[in-house]
């Protein structure tokens, strides 16, 4: 035996140098490849390495490298306390802390392991691997074949940390197996007798399991099965299939049998293209006696730089299934209608325009589908100018559209609204604004007399313009008190000069755009409480308010007190509205935030003559992180819904309203791993719960528990309240396990 003295870290490069007398030695220490004229990523590349100390045994065929010894050939890394070299079997057998590096970033560790066939083939004792995503898997043995199939016996499988004070202990979880195989080239691991431990208890067994590999971020292959029981359709299973077509499509179907209807199919399809994405969700059953179903279909494609295209399509056959059934469709909100769009719409500097064609569904018992506008189409144009050589600028609004009904109104409009404003700041830091504002629409309407209109005529064609301008003036007080932070004192006022409206509008104009409106702080100042232009509100008025502030340290306190006065009374509000008279109610904000762990809002409309509260709406937010209780608050004196949306008109200038009172509270913790949430909503006006529930999870770096629970009592597509129960179990890189109750 030769043995070479230690001379820091020899490369194998100068081992095959001394070596090339011998031919049998070319065969695992080559030159490189690009001089023995192999390519990267060749099998035929050469074996490299580096170590402390090399020793050649010339009588054996044998290189033996010792310490901290590391050879790679491709992307394959081996690294060892010591690496024997046997020249007439090919075989490298590695002792002690044996680490293999993969080239998709796996490291596989073991006692001792033999590799051959430039590390495609092999053997490894007391095996362990870490993963992508945490993900940590150990074996008795492996035998690897191929550089593609690596079969394990006596398999653990977790993606759960290891206790740090006890790493015998067993994990939150684990899969254990008598066998396994891992399918390095499709990235997966199948299981063979497995069984699914929770704290090292088994919970569950599995003849046979499979799972991607936890570095793949898709991959076909059956999901975990998911199971409820459900007051309209019975005990339910479904089996989910998740099919990755290629590498910018894929899809997830769903079969499921229920124990009261017929069996159920949802598809949903995704795929990504280089100018947009696309969604495709549909469903099928047989609910009621009849086939069912629902789609839903959503795209975004850019055009070019400027331009871009879409469309957000939602349909269902009936309103049963849709409720049993919604796969796909967001039913978390309060509204009542499915919405349908495709739009174009394109950005400019300073301006947007975009065109578009809507049609609504009714997903309320309450409202028929022919009373539902078909807008076909609208169009909208908005410019935002620089400033010009007056130092004003100019914006302006057009658009148009054509709204169809089964039933009801149909009108058409092309309307313009210009403004050019122009800010001037005085000598005492007054600050002031001049606005030049004017509105212009044509109408042509029938069936005015109908919902949700009822004019006094059944026809009108005709066009209007308002032109208003308005004064504003701000004079801010500021005070530095030191210790005492900074207070601020702000009079505001705004005087409006236009002709009058009045009204009259109510009887002689379609009304698609204002119906919702409240008067409140938030449109005290403006041209127009309605948040459209069907309905304009003129005259001279003035809006007058107060705004005071108080900045010290971390406490904040900002309010606002205000009123609207007017030369004469106007018709066109409703009573309690608190802007039919000419003086309005009072509207008023406050804000409180002494500290981080405390917020407080208010809103208020008060009565002008007697200070009764006609609106409010609060907030309360107290705690932080570990405990944190909202509580809020709302009430109206007037609901616009109900004033306008009536079977039969309401009496001109009538005092029908209908109150809304309704309190809420929800209460939320977070501790290291857990979170908890509960909610509860009341109508204080019937003196009926709305709804309650709560969320509580737990989630640590490889378990989610997730559950949920919520109770509705108001009434949703034919049913009076339900009752929701979802638990649901999520082991991280493997797959979800849950239950739902309905």
């Amino acid at each position: 035996m030769i043995r070479r003295p230690p001379k820091g870290r020899l490369f194998a490069c100068c081992v095959a140098v001394a070596l090339l007398c011998t031919a049998s030695a070319q065969a695992q220490l080559r030159m490189p490849a690009a001089a023995a004229g192999g390519g990267a990523g060749s099998k035929d590349a050469p074996v490299t390495f580096t170590a402390d100390e090399v020793d050649y045994d010339r009588e054996h065929g044998l290189v033996i490298a010792h310490g901290s010894v590391e050879a790679w050939q491709n992307d394959h890394v081996l690294r060892a306390d010591e690496i024997v070299f046997d020249r007439n079997t090919g075989v490298a057998a590695a002792h002690g802390n044996v680490a293999l590096l993969e080239p998709d970033g796996q490291t596989v560790f073991g006692s001792y392991a033999e590799m051959r066939n430039d590390m495609n083939d092999g053997v490894l004792k007391g095996m362990s691997a870490r993963m992508a995503e945490n993900g940590r898997l150990a074996a008795n043995g492996a035998r690897r074949t191929g550089g593609l199939i690596n079969e394990l016996s006596r398999v653990v499988y977790s993606s759960c940390d290891v206790c740090a004070k006890d790493p015998l202990k067993a994990p939150l979880w684990q899969i254990k197996a008598r066998s396994a195989v891992q399918d390095l080239e499709h990235k997966k691991i199948e299981y063979y007798n497995a069984t699914l431990e929770m704290y090292g208890v088994p919970v569950a067994y599995f003849p046979y399991l499979t799972h991607p590999d936890p570095s793949v971020p898709r991959q076909s292959g059956i999901l975990t099965p998911w199971a409820g029981n459900s007051s309209s359709v019975g005990v339910f299973f479904a089996q989910p299939y998740y099919w990755a077509i290629d590498g910018q499509s894929d899809a997830t179907i769903v079969p499921m049998i229920t124990s009261k209807t017929g069996p159920q199919l949802d598809v949903q399809y995704r795929r990504a293209f280089n100018s947009g994405t696309l969604l495709v969700n549909g469903s099928a059953g047989y609910v009621a006696s009849a086939p069912q179903g629902t789609i839903v279909a959503r795209g975004q494609f850019a055009y070019d730089d400027t331009w871009r295209w879409g469309f957000d399509i939602n349909r269902a056959s009936s309103l049963i299934y849709l409720r049993d059934f919604h796969t796909g469709l967001d039913l978390t909100g309060s509204f009542t209608q499915l919405p349908s769009t495709v739009y174009l719409e394109g950005f400019g500097e300073g301006a947007y325009s975009r065109f578009d064609i809507m049609s609504y569904q009714s997903i309320n018992t309450s409202v028929s589908n022919d009373i539902l506008p078909l807008v076909l189409p609208r169009y909208q144009y908005s410019y935002f100018g620089k400033p010009d050589a007056l130092g004003g600028r100019l914006s302006l609004d057009v658009s148009a559209y054509n709204i169809l009904r089964n039933a009801g109104t149909d009108s058409k409009r092309a309307s313009l609204t210009a403004n050019w404003t122009r800010p001037f700041t005085g000598a005492l830091g007054d600050r002031w604004k001049l606005t030049l504002h004017g509105d212009a629409a044509a109408y042509d309407a029938t069936q005015l007399n109908d919902q949700p209109n009822f004019g006094q005529v059944g026809r009108i064609d005709t066009a209007r313009a308002l032109p208003q301008i308005a004064i504003d003036v701000r004079w801010p007080f500021a005070r530095n008190s030191g210790a005492w932070g900074t207070q601020l004192i702000e009079p505001m006022a705004q005087v409006i000069l236009a002709p009058r409206t009045g009204g009259s509008q109510l009887f002689k104009l379609p009304n698609e755009d204002s119906m919702d409106f409240e008067f409140s702080d938030a449109n005290l100042f403006g041209f127009n409480r309605f948040p459209g232009i069907d309905r304009l509100e003129g005259g001279t008025r003035l809006n007058a308010a107060l705004h005071g502030a108080w900045y010290l340290g971390g406490t904040t306190f900002d309010g606002l007190f205000g009123q609207s006065y007017r030369t004469f009374k106007d018709d066109l509000f409703p009573v309690q509205s608190g802007l039919r008279n000419q003086v309005s109610d009072y509207v008023g904000r406050g804000t409180f935030s002494p500290t981080k762990w405390l917020d407080l809002t208010y809103r208020t409309r008060l009565d002008a003559k007697t200070g009764a509260t006609r609106m409010a709406d609060s907030t309360a937010s107290v705690g932080g992180q570990r405990l944190r209780v909202t509580a809020g608050y709302s009430y109206s004196s007037f609901n616009p819904y109900a004033y306008y949306a009536q079977a039969t008109p309401p009496p001109f200038g009538s005092a029908y309203y209908m109150a809304r009172n309704e309190a809420s509270l929800t209460v939320s913790s977070g501790w290291e791993k857990y979170r908890v949430v509960a909610f509860a909503r009341r109508d204080l006006a019937s003196n009926q719960m709305v709804a309650y529930g709560g969320d509580l999870v737990y989630e640590d770096e490889c378990f989610i528990l997730d559950l949920k629970f919520n109770r509705r009592y108001t009434t949703y597509l034919y049913e009076n309240g339900s009752t929701t129960l979802l638990l649901q179990f999520t082991f991280k890189t493997v797959g979800q396990v849950g239950y739902r109750a309905l």
